[in-house]
């Protein structure tokens, strides 16, 4: 798993914003100014729709009070349904996102969780991560259900901690 120190990955991403779906890669998106980067493990499923992704739409102001530049979401999701869920989450516009529908970026950042089990493939490990010019300041993953160590609530406490 990546930690503290690592530079970003650079992986064929689409990026899904206000500005619509492009192709480009896991560095040009996360390596310029200070990121709050969260991963969850699928759009519109349950915990990620009505806990982990509200939470940051909800303190983006504060987030961007304590310095950050950029928010940013990624899932095993196709570009089509990370749009519909930034749209419907009211997102759109406040949080970028990553669609990483092969878990590239997953595997590359060894976030990578098997839930083959459970019908979903693999996916992303409920994460999050602070990232200044490309490289990780902070790893945060959840080693239970639910958001805790990840969500912004914790993001922003690292922040408070870390980097003011």
């Amino acid at each position: 798993m990546i930690d503290r120190g690592s530079p970003v990955p650079s992986v064929g991403v689409k990026l899904v914003s206000a500005d619509g779906a492009t192709d480009t890669t896991s560095d040009a998106i996360l390596g310029t100014g200070l990121v709050a980067f969260f991963a969850v493990p699928g759009a519109f499923t349950p915990t990620c729709h009505v806990n982990h992704l509200p939470g940051f739409v909800a303190n983006e102001a504060k987030l961007r009070a304590a310095g950050v530049d950029r928010i940013v979401c990624a899932t095993v999701n196709d570009h089509h349904v990370v749009k519909a869920w930034a749209e419907v989450s009211g997102a759109l516009g406040k949080i970028d996102f990553i669609a990483d529908g092969n878990a590239e970026l997953a595997e590359a950042l060894g976030l990578m969780k098997d839930l083959s089990g459970a019908g979903m493939g693999i996916r992303y490990a409920r994460s999050a991560m602070l990232i200044r010019d490309g490289i990780v300041g902070a790893v945060f993953v959840e080693d239970a259900p639910g958001v805790n160590a990840s969500g912004a609530p914790a993001i922003l406490m690292a922040l408070e901690a870390a980097y003011n």
